[in-house]
């Protein structure tokens, strides 16, 4: 505004004798210059702003291993399919999986089927012991899932101490009552007790002989503390848990999928895992409990969720 002032001054004080109202036009088109002068200004500011953030970002995701992305080792060939040097792969293996007959796979996967449809979320467990040699084979067969870049970005905390149980019951039940009470929305409680009829009273987390919590690797640390990329680890993990599911019904035993909805960082801390971790589901597993009950809930058939594009 100085600036304008100051030429309106000059032009009044000027020896042409200009008009006041010659003046006046001067200063408004001066005027109009510096607005769209300083809205130019404020859009490439905004740009930079911008473009620094799409940096930032896709330097996050890069976990700052930008030395990676290219390598002058990398034929230049935009044919070519392998675009890492050849010494780096991972040798391949002959693979011959075994074939059915249609037949045979018509019952298996029938029999499988009916297996995994009586499978059901049981609140009541029973503390009669399993066998750690079961749960081994039930860890062994989540850990046989499928992972972005085969990183396995998944650990599974097996606990069966009394006295951890309950500290984790503790920890769950004090921030489900908030939840149920405070955080989340009444559709949300209305519609988790009308259908499952649970509160955040959670006896069975103690009942169970084991609980299997299971952590995800948000990313691996290397040499020297290096962060390592595990891509897709929340997909990866959940996919692990549900062949685990898968295991615990083929064994005969029973789960409940617990979401320990913001107990996570005081449950990693009580189980001393490393800040790369993140828990991501509760699996408290045992034998069905002889007065066990669950929600009669129907699965939706076939049509409802298959469309068959053929």
């Amino acid at each position: 505004m100085s600036f304008i002032y100051n030429s309106l001054k000059c032009l009044l004080n000027s020896s042409n004798g200009i008009s006041l109202g010659v003046a006046a036009v001067v200063i408004l088109i001066v005027i109009v210059y510096e607005l769209k002068l300083s809205r130019s200004r404020r859009l490439q500011n905004k740009k930079r702003l911008s473009e620094q953030q799409r940096y930032n970002v896709s330097r996050d995701k890069a976990e700052n291993n930008s030395e990676d992305i290219y390598d002058e080792t990398i034929a230049d060939d935009h044919d070519a399919k392998i675009l890492v040097p050849v010494e780096d792969l991972v040798p391949q293996m002959p693979f011959s999986p075994e074939i059915y007959s249609e037949e045979e796979m018509l019952k298996k996967s029938k029999n499988f089927y009916q297996t995994m449809n009586a499978r059901r979320s049981c609140r009541f467990i029973s503390s009669k012991p399993v066998p750690i040699e079961i749960i081994n084979n039930i860890i062994l067969t989540a850990g046989t899932s499928p992972s972005g870049a085969h990183t396995q970005p998944w650990t599974y905390a097996v606990i069966s101490n009394q006295q951890l149980k309950a500290e984790i019951r503790k920890v769950i039940e004090t921030e489900e009552e908030m939840n149920y009470r405070r955080r989340m929305g009444k559709t949300w409680v209305y519609d988790v007790q009308t259908r499952t009829q649970t509160t955040w009273v959670k006896p069975y987390l103690e009942e169970a002989p084991y609980i299997i919590v299971i952590l995800k690797k948000v990313y691996g640390i290397g040499e020297n503390d290096k962060k390592i990329n595990y891509y897709y680890n929340e997909i990866s993990t959940s996919i692990s848990v549900g062949i685990m599911l898968a295991a615990i019904q083929n064994a005969g035993l029973v789960t409940v999928t617990t979401t320990p909805l913001n107990s996570g960082p005081a449950l990693r801390q009580m189980l001393q895992r490393p800040i790369n971790e993140k828990v991501l589901i509760l699996l408290p597993i045992g034998y069905a409990a002889k007065d066990a009950a669950v929600p009669d809930l129907k699965r939706y058939p076939i049509e409802d969720i298959m469309k068959l594009y053929d």
